[in-house]
């Protein structure tokens, strides 16, 4: 059963949504059996909505020699760094589902650094989180650690875009409370 408010501001949905709004939202219920609140917190303005969801349907399903999985990876050490309970959780459960290991979703979500990954993964990973924790100190040799492992720039470039944009949506998170489904919290476990 879909949240009344999944953020604490009261920002009602357009209601009704536009036809094509509607027409993702539909797919989302079908493919995912709720409409995520992150896309619900942004209903009540479809312009906001729409350039939300350009974004991440590009960083996260667009094309990347950087698998689903390991973007959803990014997406939950940057969100663990930050303690964005709504990433924390809804990247948790894609990471858990994609990888088929519950454990490794976990892991990442506590401390990447315990996870049983291989070391170009945790390479991406220490990237992504140096970014995320002092993004003024990256450097070359962080860069070239990250070649080292089999890395391209177009890579590196797409590890900083991903890293980036969760380090942006868990401040929105955070800063209007926004709660995961609770259909997430079962899921892949």
């Amino acid at each position: 059963m879909a949240d009344t408010n999944p953020t604490a501001l009261n920002l009602p949905q357009v209601d009704p949504l536009p036809e094509a709004t509607q027409k993702y939202f539909d797919i989302c219920m079908e493919k995912l059996g709720m409409v995520p609140n992150v896309l619900r917190s942004y209903a009540f303005d479809i312009d906001k909505l729409n350039a939300f969801t350009a974004m991440y349907n590009d960083l996260m399903l667009g094309n990347s020699a950087l698998s689903k999985l390991e973007r959803e990876m990014i997406a939950v050490a940057v969100s663990s760094v930050n303690k964005c309970y709504y990433c924390l959780v809804a990247h948790g459960a894609a990471v858990r589902e994609l990888s088929g290991d519950p454990a490794l979703g976990e892991a990442l979500v506590m401390n990447y650094r315990v996870a049983k990954i291989d070391g170009r993964q945790r390479a991406m990973l220490d990237f992504a989180v140096k970014l995320t924790e002092s993004s003024a100190r990256v450097e070359e040799p962080d860069r070239d650690a990250l070649r080292a492992h089999g890395f391209s720039d177009r890579d590196i470039f797409d590890i900083a875009s991903v890293a980036g944009f969760f380090n942006m949506t868990n401040r929105v998170a955070s800063g209007i409370d926004m709660r995961p489904n609770d259909e997430y919290h079962a899921q892949a476990r």
